[in-house]
Protein backbone atom coordinates (compact mmCIF):
# COMPACT_ATOMS: atom_id res chain seq x y z
CA UNK A 1 0.00 0.00 0.00
CA UNK A 2 1.28 3.48 -0.85
CA UNK A 3 2.56 5.39 2.17
CA UNK A 4 -0.13 8.07 1.89
CA UNK A 5 -3.03 5.94 0.62
CA UNK A 6 -6.36 7.06 2.11
CA UNK A 7 -8.85 5.53 -0.34
CA UNK A 8 -10.38 2.33 1.04
CA UNK A 9 -11.10 1.11 -2.48
CA UNK A 10 -7.35 1.04 -3.14
CA UNK A 11 -6.58 -0.99 0.00
CA UNK A 12 -6.73 -4.73 0.46
CA UNK A 13 -8.75 -6.21 3.31
CA UNK A 14 -5.48 -6.94 5.15
CA UNK A 15 -4.28 -3.36 4.82
CA UNK A 16 -7.52 -1.92 6.13
CA UNK A 17 -7.80 -4.53 8.90
CA UNK A 18 -4.24 -4.03 10.10
CA UNK A 19 -4.68 -0.27 10.01
CA UNK A 20 -7.82 -0.16 12.08
CA UNK A 21 -6.50 -2.78 14.50
CA UNK A 22 -3.48 -0.50 15.00
CA UNK A 23 -5.77 2.35 16.01
CA UNK A 24 -5.70 4.09 12.64
CA UNK A 25 -8.58 4.76 10.23
CA UNK A 26 -10.94 5.75 13.05
CA UNK A 27 -12.48 8.47 10.89
CA UNK A 28 -14.07 8.04 7.46
CA UNK A 29 -15.26 10.52 4.85
CA UNK A 30 -18.12 9.50 2.57
CA UNK A 31 -18.44 11.74 -0.48
CA UNK A 32 -21.86 12.37 -2.00
CA UNK A 33 -22.38 14.00 -5.36
CA UNK A 34 -24.47 13.56 -8.49
CA UNK A 35 -24.42 12.84 -12.19
CA UNK A 36 -26.44 15.59 -13.80
CA UNK A 37 -26.41 18.41 -16.29
CA UNK A 38 -24.21 21.40 -15.53
CA UNK A 39 -25.38 23.73 -18.26
CA UNK A 40 -23.79 23.26 -21.66
CA UNK A 41 -20.19 23.64 -20.57
CA UNK A 42 -19.45 21.34 -17.61
CA UNK A 43 -19.48 17.56 -17.58
CA UNK A 44 -22.17 15.68 -15.66
CA UNK A 45 -19.82 14.18 -13.07
CA UNK A 46 -18.74 17.57 -11.70
CA UNK A 47 -20.22 17.27 -8.20
CA UNK A 48 -18.86 13.84 -7.37
CA UNK A 49 -15.39 14.49 -8.76
CA UNK A 50 -15.04 17.62 -6.66
CA UNK A 51 -16.34 16.10 -3.44
CA UNK A 52 -14.03 13.10 -3.79
CA UNK A 53 -10.99 15.26 -4.54
CA UNK A 54 -11.58 17.52 -1.55
CA UNK A 55 -12.21 14.55 0.75
CA UNK A 56 -9.08 12.75 -0.43
CA UNK A 57 -6.79 15.75 -0.11
CA UNK A 58 -8.16 16.63 3.33
CA UNK A 59 -7.69 13.04 4.48
CA UNK A 60 -4.09 13.04 3.29
CA UNK A 61 -3.29 15.88 5.67
CA UNK A 62 -4.44 13.66 8.56
CA UNK A 63 -2.94 10.36 7.40
CA UNK A 64 -3.19 7.69 8.78
CA UNK A 65 -6.15 8.69 10.91
CA UNK A 66 -8.68 9.36 8.14
CA UNK A 67 -9.84 7.25 5.20
CA UNK A 68 -12.20 7.92 2.29
CA UNK A 69 -14.86 5.45 1.16
CA UNK A 70 -16.29 4.90 -2.30
CA UNK A 71 -18.55 7.85 -3.22
CA UNK A 72 -22.26 8.05 -3.85
CA UNK A 73 -21.98 8.77 -7.57
CA UNK A 74 -25.67 9.34 -8.28
CA UNK A 75 -27.57 11.98 -6.35
CA UNK A 76 -31.12 13.21 -5.88
CA UNK A 77 -31.53 15.16 -9.12
CA UNK A 78 -35.14 14.91 -10.23
CA UNK A 79 -35.11 18.67 -10.85
CA UNK A 80 -32.52 18.14 -13.58
CA UNK A 81 -34.16 15.24 -15.40
CA UNK A 82 -35.60 17.50 -18.10
CA UNK A 83 -32.03 17.66 -19.39
CA UNK A 84 -30.87 14.47 -21.09
CA UNK A 85 -27.78 12.89 -19.59
CA UNK A 86 -28.84 13.51 -15.99
CA UNK A 87 -29.41 10.59 -13.63
CA UNK A 88 -31.37 10.58 -10.39
CA UNK A 89 -32.15 8.35 -7.44
CA UNK A 90 -35.37 8.38 -5.47
CA UNK A 91 -34.83 9.93 -2.02
CA UNK A 92 -35.84 6.79 -0.14
CA UNK A 93 -33.54 4.42 -1.98
CA UNK A 94 -30.67 6.90 -2.01
CA UNK A 95 -30.92 7.55 1.72
CA UNK A 96 -31.09 3.81 2.40
CA UNK A 97 -27.81 3.20 0.55
CA UNK A 98 -26.14 6.15 2.25
CA UNK A 99 -27.26 4.90 5.66
CA UNK A 100 -25.92 1.44 4.83
CA UNK A 101 -22.58 2.96 3.81
CA UNK A 102 -22.32 4.72 7.15
CA UNK A 103 -23.30 1.57 9.02
CA UNK A 104 -20.75 -0.50 7.12
CA UNK A 105 -17.76 1.54 8.26
CA UNK A 106 -19.13 1.87 11.80
CA UNK A 107 -19.41 -1.92 12.05
CA UNK A 108 -15.71 -2.17 11.20
CA UNK A 109 -14.70 0.13 14.04
CA UNK A 110 -14.82 3.61 12.51
CA UNK A 111 -15.94 6.11 15.15
CA UNK A 112 -16.22 9.39 13.25
CA UNK A 113 -18.08 9.57 9.93
CA UNK A 114 -18.33 12.75 7.90
CA UNK A 115 -20.70 12.69 4.93
CA UNK A 116 -19.06 15.28 2.68
CA UNK A 117 -21.62 16.53 0.21
CA UNK A 118 -21.05 18.04 -3.21
CA UNK A 119 -24.61 18.35 -4.59
CA UNK A 120 -27.34 20.71 -3.41
CA UNK A 121 -30.19 18.31 -4.17
CA UNK A 122 -28.91 15.90 -1.53
CA UNK A 123 -29.07 18.42 1.30
CA UNK A 124 -32.75 18.59 2.28
CA UNK A 125 -33.33 14.80 2.33
CA UNK A 126 -30.31 14.26 4.59
CA UNK A 127 -31.28 17.18 6.83
CA UNK A 128 -34.63 15.53 7.45
CA UNK A 129 -32.98 12.28 8.54
CA UNK A 130 -29.55 13.02 10.00
CA UNK A 131 -30.83 13.66 13.52
CA UNK A 132 -32.46 10.25 13.75
CA UNK A 133 -29.40 8.60 12.23
CA UNK A 134 -27.20 10.22 14.85
CA UNK A 135 -29.46 8.97 17.62
CA UNK A 136 -29.51 5.46 16.14
CA UNK A 137 -25.75 5.14 15.95
CA UNK A 138 -25.20 6.83 19.30
CA UNK A 139 -27.54 4.32 20.94
CA UNK A 140 -25.59 1.45 19.41
CA UNK A 141 -22.21 2.90 20.33
CA UNK A 142 -21.81 6.19 22.23
CA UNK A 143 -18.44 6.77 20.52
CA UNK A 144 -20.03 7.06 17.07
CA UNK A 145 -20.01 10.65 15.80
CA UNK A 146 -21.85 11.23 12.50
CA UNK A 147 -21.92 14.54 10.62
CA UNK A 148 -23.13 15.84 7.27
CA UNK A 149 -21.87 18.99 5.57
CA UNK A 150 -21.56 20.42 2.07
CA UNK A 151 -17.98 21.43 1.39
CA UNK A 152 -18.93 24.91 0.14
CA UNK A 153 -20.66 25.68 3.43
CA UNK A 154 -17.27 25.48 5.15
CA UNK A 155 -15.70 28.16 2.95
CA UNK A 156 -16.07 31.52 4.72
CA UNK A 157 -18.44 33.81 2.85
CA UNK A 158 -16.00 36.71 2.79
CA UNK A 159 -13.25 34.48 1.43
CA UNK A 160 -15.42 33.08 -1.36
CA UNK A 161 -16.74 36.47 -2.38
CA UNK A 162 -13.25 37.94 -2.49
CA UNK A 163 -12.37 35.46 -5.24
CA UNK A 164 -15.61 35.64 -7.22
CA UNK A 165 -16.48 38.50 -9.53
CA UNK A 166 -20.20 37.63 -9.34
CA UNK A 167 -20.03 37.21 -5.53
CA UNK A 168 -22.32 34.18 -5.87
CA UNK A 169 -21.56 30.67 -4.60
CA UNK A 170 -21.92 27.84 -4.93
CA UNK A 171 -24.50 28.28 -7.72
CA UNK A 172 -25.25 25.59 -10.26
CA UNK A 173 -22.58 25.59 -12.97
CA UNK A 174 -21.97 29.28 -12.35
CA UNK A 175 -18.69 31.09 -11.68
CA UNK A 176 -17.82 29.12 -8.52
CA UNK A 177 -18.22 25.64 -10.00
CA UNK A 178 -16.68 26.66 -13.31
CA UNK A 179 -13.64 28.12 -11.56
CA UNK A 180 -13.03 24.99 -9.49
CA UNK A 181 -13.43 22.86 -12.62
CA UNK A 182 -10.96 25.02 -14.54
CA UNK A 183 -8.42 24.42 -11.78
CA UNK A 184 -9.05 20.76 -10.90
CA UNK A 185 -10.37 19.22 -14.08
CA UNK A 186 -9.81 21.54 -17.06
CA UNK A 187 -10.69 18.67 -19.38
CA UNK A 188 -14.26 18.88 -18.05
CA UNK A 189 -14.85 22.45 -19.28
CA UNK A 190 -16.14 23.08 -22.79
CA UNK A 191 -15.00 26.61 -23.63
CA UNK A 192 -16.85 26.82 -26.93
CA UNK A 193 -20.13 25.95 -25.25
CA UNK A 194 -19.46 28.49 -22.51
CA UNK A 195 -19.25 31.17 -25.18
CA UNK A 196 -22.38 30.00 -27.01
CA UNK A 197 -24.85 29.45 -24.15
CA UNK A 198 -27.23 32.16 -22.93
CA UNK A 199 -25.90 32.15 -19.37
CA UNK A 200 -22.68 34.17 -19.45
CA UNK A 201 -21.86 34.17 -15.73
CA UNK A 202 -19.49 31.19 -16.06
CA UNK A 203 -17.27 33.29 -18.32
CA UNK A 204 -16.17 35.19 -15.21
CA UNK A 205 -14.47 32.08 -13.82
CA UNK A 206 -10.70 31.65 -13.63
CA UNK A 207 -8.49 28.74 -12.68
CA UNK A 208 -6.66 31.02 -10.24
CA UNK A 209 -9.87 31.66 -8.32
CA UNK A 210 -10.68 27.97 -8.49
CA UNK A 211 -7.37 27.05 -6.89
CA UNK A 212 -7.92 29.45 -4.01
CA UNK A 213 -11.43 28.12 -3.42
CA UNK A 214 -10.44 24.45 -3.62
CA UNK A 215 -7.43 24.91 -1.35
CA UNK A 216 -9.62 26.68 1.19
CA UNK A 217 -12.24 23.94 0.99
CA UNK A 218 -9.59 21.32 1.68
CA UNK A 219 -8.25 23.28 4.65
CA UNK A 220 -11.73 23.77 6.08
CA UNK A 221 -12.76 20.13 5.62
CA UNK A 222 -9.57 19.01 7.32
CA UNK A 223 -10.19 21.43 10.20
CA UNK A 224 -13.81 20.29 10.53
CA UNK A 225 -12.76 16.65 10.53
CA UNK A 226 -10.06 17.26 13.10
CA UNK A 227 -12.69 18.89 15.30
CA UNK A 228 -14.70 15.69 15.13
CA UNK A 229 -11.63 13.63 16.05
CA UNK A 230 -10.85 15.94 18.96
CA UNK A 231 -14.41 15.64 20.24
CA UNK A 232 -15.22 19.29 19.68
CA UNK A 233 -18.10 18.59 17.30
CA UNK A 234 -20.99 16.50 18.50
CA UNK A 235 -24.26 15.99 16.57
CA UNK A 236 -23.60 18.96 14.33
CA UNK A 237 -22.96 19.17 10.65
CA UNK A 238 -26.41 19.74 9.17
CA UNK A 239 -25.69 21.78 6.05
CA UNK A 240 -27.63 24.79 4.89
CA UNK A 241 -29.19 24.29 1.48
CA UNK A 242 -27.48 26.21 -1.29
Amino acid sequence: MADQEVMIARMTRREFREGIEAGQFRTALISTGSNEQHLEHLTTGHDTRHAVHIAREAAKTMHPNVVVTVPMNIGISEHHMSHKGSMTAKPGSWLAVLFDAVESVVRHGVENVLILNGHGGNVAPVQHNIGQWQLYFRMRDPKTNLHFVSYWDLIPKDFAESHLKTKQYPGHAQEFETATALYLFPDSVRHDAMQDQDDKAPLEATAEAGKALVDEAIRQVADYTQGMIDGNRQDEGVSHFS
